[in-house]
């Protein structure tokens, strides 16, 4: 059958290339509209119970979307008023922005009266706004910008993220360039770095492995074949996302690489049979029959597995890794179908000679690979023992690994992110922000308010963590309410709070408002922590909040329950999420796995053998990362079930190979031999040029997609080393045949 596939292929190839441009034109202007999903929420699974108080909030008080502008001024304090007029300028400024809704400064709601020493409600004032609109050290000023819906804003979020930094590295009098921090920022920039490394990793990843195949095979042709198919799959599968609706997500960047890794594979295996049918005089098309022949089955099998491991990222519960599981599932087929729709027409076009031709030093790996079989048929005790140690090693570190909560983590340390929460950690009392919402009566009361005041006195004294002296201090370094406001201005409450609505409605609303969903009224109690702590001590610190401000509410049938909620709380659960996820992937993904090779290769002894010496380099690379303190971010968290995936290819060849040379009445380690001679060389050439290739992915901006690179290729090079060491053995231990001459008594 694969032989009768292979010549209906070759005898349609024109037009099957005629369908690959007429994909190509369908698919170029769809595949340009790719769109990414930048909210908060696709981060979690729908009905993740975390995401419940955080839609209460952005409901109720206004979207809760609120970017910092922040910079030094060392006269922002001084008498003669020069520098709480640059801040109003400033703030001005930054209120004109579009999609701003409204700003809060120092200057707001007193004026200049702020800065007077005599004054005494300008001191409650900046007593109650220290590390809020301004820092403790009287210099760093601080423009709290509340954004509008951007549904509503008409413009788009980077536009107005953009337009205030803008203004901020632009300031008046010779200031030094400020910083914009806060969630929108940070995930606009996030979305920003990672279209910027789809674009550059594309063409580099694409330069890079034209360059290796080169040097492998000194075959233009042979080089153009596999990027061909590459950018045909990448273009079919975005138009195909385009067209379904979906979206990319934060993790989309790795796109590109794996839709690389599967259909450059693919080809090299192509490519050496073709070549060796060459070699042995067979003519281009009888060449490339024998090669299809040989290549049908295992490359579908293969790219089906890949296929089915992908689809164990749809079990996840975080937004982003079903969404990517889905587009790979895409971007499989698709490399599969661009194999068909080129491979038979280019590989045969034109008449000028173009085969691939021996590699420098592939002689050299041939002989290596030889030698290599026979060292481990002689020392199978001891690989087996050596394995059997690195692998407990490696589940040890992986029982000590530890989630990555900081998000700013996520970017390299020099980028505007980064340099901008380090600003408002250090001067600004810390960057994680978090909200208490508490449910409240239709009308604020003094009673009420002498009641919050009771609890934030309680969250500011008893929230504590240990600093690394090992002495308790406080926890939170900013709590504050509408109520302090209140007890600040020296009025009564209900004048206070009226004078409040009338001249700052828009902080007023963000402060207290009704739930539209329910009809309740709500009060928002804001806290700020450091963000720059480990994930137990993150956890503390909420598990210490939520228990105090339950002690003081606790829900009864006529009251809902007080909610802890914001950024600092989702983000300190979302690695753990996605960790959970990876190991449920995972064990989904080997099942999967396990299934689809007992049909490739018709053996579930043999498909059981397969996922060994794939799983194994996985468990060393995630322990090693134990062992070395790295912490699990986004890209870590995703690479056993992606991993697997990729690296089982190369045993389905393998163990596909290693059957036909049986069923040919090749002895065991003949048959061994043989496939170590051609699909091991392979399997060498392909894993060097995707290492290449994923290496550019070590210059991207953000962190999980370096993390991710880097770990699929060492996966990657322990699955090439378990492919020729571990499989040859464990195929050698569980195959009953034996030929007649190994069966036979030594004479």
């Amino acid at each position: 059958m694969s032989e009768r596939l292979t010549q209906l292929l070759i005898s349609g190839r024109w037009p099957l290339l005629g369908l690959a441009l007429i994909a190509t034109a369908c698919a170029l202007v769809p595949a340009q509209d790719v769109t990414f999903d930048r909210s908060v929420e696709n981060l979690f699974a729908p009905d993740d119970p975390l995401l419940k108080p955080y839609g209460q909030l952005k409901r109720t008080f206004g979207g809760n979307e609120v970017v910092m502008a922040v910079y030094v001024d060392p006269g922002l304090m001084a008498a003669d008023l020069s520098g709480i007029r640059r801040l109003a300028d400033v703030a001005k400024r930054c209120e004109a922005v579009p999609g701003v809704r409204a700003v809060l400064s120092l200057d707001r709601p007193i004026g200049e009266a702020i800065v007077n020493r005599e004054n005494a409600l300008a001191g409650r004032t900046r007593d109650i706004f220290e590390n809020y609109t301004h820092g403790a050290d009287q210099e760093t000023a601080a423009i709290v910008a509340m954004l509008e819906p951007e549904q509503a804003a008409g413009v788009p979020r980077a536009r107005t993220i953009g337009a205030i930094r803008e203004i901020v590295e632009h300031l008046p009098d010779g200031l030094e360039p400020g910083f914009v921090t806060g969630e929108p920022a940070m995930v606009s920039d996030g979305f920003r770095y990672i279209e910027d490394d789809g674009r550059r990793l594309g063409i580099w990843s694409t330069l890079l492995l034209g360059a290796v195949i080169l040097v492998l095979f000194r075959s233009l042709r042979w080089v153009v074949i596999p990027l061909a198919v590459v950018q045909l799959a990448l273009l079919m599968t975005k138009a195909s996302l385009v067209w379904s609706g979906a979206q990319l997500s934060m993790v989309s960047s790795m796109l590109t690489a794996i839709v690389t890794v599967i259909g450059v594979a693919t080809v090299i295996h192509v490519i050496v049979r073709f070549r060796v049918a060459r070699s042995g005089g067979s003519g281009p098309r009888d060449a490339l029959v024998q090669a299809g022949t040989l290549l049908a089955a295992p490359i579908f099998w293969a790219i089906a597995t890949d296929a089915v491991g992908f689809a164990a990222l749809l079990a996840a519960t975080v937004g982003p890794v079903q969404d990517f599981g889905l587009m790979m599932i895409v971007g499989s087929m698709s490399v599969l179908a661009s194999v068909v729709l080129l491979v038979p027409g280019l590989a045969l076009l034109g008449r000028a000679a173009a085969d691939p031709r021996e590699g420098w030093g592939e002689r050299a790996i041939r002989t290596a690979l030889g030698r290599l079989l026979a060292v481990i048929q002689e020392r199978r005790v001891a690989i087996f023992a050596a394995i059997a140690l690195v692998s407990a090693w490696a589940l040890a570190g992986v029982a000590r690994m530890q989630v990555e909560t900081d998000f700013t983590r996520n970017f390299r340390s020099g980028s505007p992110v980064v340099r901008s929460y380090n600003f408002v950690e250090t001067r600004l009392g810390g960057a994680g922000v978090w909200d208490v919402i508490l449910p409240a009566p239709d009308r604020l009361t003094a009673g009420y308010l002498r009641g919050v005041q009771r609890l934030q006195t309680r969250l500011r004294n008893e929230v504590v963590i240990e600093n690394s002296h090992g002495d308790p201090v406080p926890g939170l370094t900013k709590v504050i309410s509408l109520s302090d406001l209140a007890e600040a201005s020296g009025l009564n409450a209900t004048m206070s709070l009226n004078v409040m609505r009338l001249r700052m409605p828009e902080f007023y609303s963000a402060l207290y408002g009704v739930d539209p969903a329910d009809g309740h009224s709500y009060f928002r109690i804001m806290l700020r922590s450091r963000e720059r702590q480990p994930a137990a001590a993150k956890q503390q610190l909420i598990d210490q909040v939520t228990r105090i401000v339950r002690e003081e509410l606790p829900a009864t049938e006529s009251r809902p329950a007080v909610e802890v909620t914001g950024f600092f709380v989702l983000l300190t659960n979302l690695i753990k999420s996605m960790v959970r996820d990876q190991w449920l992937t995972f064990g989904i993904a080997c099942a999967g796995i396990w299934v689809m090779t007992t049909l490739a290769v018709r053996n579930p002894l043999h498909a059981l053998v397969a996922l060994i010496p794939n799983a194994l380099p996985i468990v060393f690379v995630l322990g090693t990362m134990g062992w070395l303190g790295l912490h699990m971010n986004m890209g870590a968290a995703m690479i056993a079930a992606v991993s697997m995936g990729l690296s089982i290819d190369s045993s389905i060849h393998y163990i596909t190979s290693f059957r036909r040379a049986l069923a040919q009445h090749q002895s065991v380690t003949g048959a061994l031999h043989s496939v170590q001679q051609t699909v091991g060389l392979a399997v060498v050439f392909s894993t060097l040029a995707l290492i290449v290739g994923f290496s550019i992915l070590a210059t991207s901006q953000f962190v999980p997609t370096i993390y991710f690179g880097v770990l699929v290729s060492f996966s990657m090079l322990g699955g090439l080393v378990g492919n020729l060491v571990l499989l040859p053995l464990l195929l050698e231990l569980t195959t009953l045949r034996r030929s007649q001459v190994e069966a036979a008594p030594d004479p």
